[in-house]
């Protein structure tokens, strides 16, 4: 049987992005990935993408392929806790930058991925696995995948489901991002333009499970007077645009992420709360850092040697590790009941706002700067 260079075991946005950046080089990929579904109306997921992984994808020539509602800038950021005046306004202008990320129409990326791999000649399609040099998993750690080479995890079940879907608003949403922490609830809203240009947000709503079923089975006015309720009309009026999606939200981290002829990237290796919009961009994040340290590879060295991926390892395991722990702190932080811990929370955010540069370099993170 044909040996290839990698194996890319993954049918995601961070599988199709590594297929793409290493054929890129010139190496021969096999992608083990089914071909996603074209682009569904009942598909209300949403990435939010900072500049680095903006900058990614714009190499693969995926990102100018992506049409113009489908990628919508965010300008500003807006947090409010659970008590009155607690609140933290994030600024692009303050930044010095175009936009603090851009929301993402998640059909959309992963048809424009399929793309740009019909165009890839040195990345091949396959249906099952076949040998290589390397071995790239980047599918979920619940495949077994990751296991059969003595992956272990360390998991934290939040007891929370995130709720996903699109809403319209009776007001533009001028590009600006929403989030209400509410202990124990965390509702996010993303400025979008689907399926209403400049009237649209994609929403994601992380609730206690039992709380979750009952807004996953509610009727449209009980749902939309529960968004009332938990922003306050300061979003404008709310209406649901969109079926209703959830999944288990945990903390989860590998404890390795590579080996001899192996290596872990996405949510293979990683899982954080979605809080912080940070997901996809960890893996795309994982997805540079391993074709940067293969492109940097001694000539001698061959693509599975242990000490090579090593230094992939070493670059992504205190971002990935720093982005868990704020992610997990913040959750508990505002879920808490504990009455000081309310109260420090509340002033946390306004301090921070009032702390130019602390703030700035906050935003900074954000940015993938």
């Amino acid at each position: 049987m044909e040996k290839f260079d990698v194996l890319v075991r993954g049918s995601g946005c961070v599988g199709r992005s590594l297929a793409l950046a290493l054929g890129a080089r010139g190496y021969r990929v096999a992608l083990l990935a089914r071909p996603s579904a074209p682009t569904r109306s009942g598909d209300v997921r949403a990435y939010a993408l900072n500049a680095a992984s903006v900058a990614l994808l714009t190499r693969l020539r995926v990102w100018e392929a992506l049409a113009e509602d489908a990628r919508t800038p965010v300008h500003d950021m807006r947090i409010h806790g659970d008590r009155a005046g607690a609140a933290l306004h994030f600024s692009a202008w303050e930044q010095g930058a175009g936009e603090l990320c851009h929301i993402v129409d998640a059909a959309a990326l992963e048809d424009q991925l399929d793309a740009a791999l019909r165009f890839a000649p040195h990345v091949h399609r396959v249906t099952e696995a076949v040998p290589a040099t390397l071995q790239a998993l980047c599918e979920g750690r619940d495949t077994g995948a990751a296991q059969e080479f003595g992956v272990r995890y360390e998991r934290h079940d939040y007891g929370h489901l995130g709720v996903a879907t699109r809403l319209t608003s009776s007001q533009p949403h001028q590009n600006q991002a929403w989030q209400w922490f509410r202990s124990p609830d965390v509702l996010g809203l993303l400025p979008f333009d689907r399926p209403e240009p400049g009237h649209s947000y994609g929403m994601v709503w992380s609730l206690p499970r039992e709380r979750a079923q009952q807004m996953l089975t509610a009727g449209k006015a009980e749902f939309e007077s529960a968004l009332l309720e938990a922003t306050g009309g300061l979003a404008g009026t709310l209406s649901l645009a969109g079926e209703r999606q959830a999944w288990p939200l945990q903390l989860c981290r590998a404890d390795r992420l590579c080996g001899p002829g192996w290596v872990l990237l996405g949510d293979a290796a990683h899982l954080v709360h979605p809080l912080a919009g940070q997901g996809l961009n960890l893996g795309l994040a994982d997805v540079e850092a391993l074709a940067d340290v293969i492109a940097a590879k001694e000539s001698w060295r061959g693509l599975g040697d242990e000490k090579l991926l090593r230094r992939y390892e070493r670059a992504r395991i205190v971002p990935t590790w720093a982005m868990g722990e704020l992610t997990d702190g913040l959750l508990r932080g505002f879920a808490s009941q504990i009455p000081v811990i309310a109260r420090l929370r509340n002033d946390g955010l306004r301090l921070v706002d009032r702390a130019g540069p602390l703030k700035k370099w906050l935003t900074a993170r954000a940015l993938g700067q």
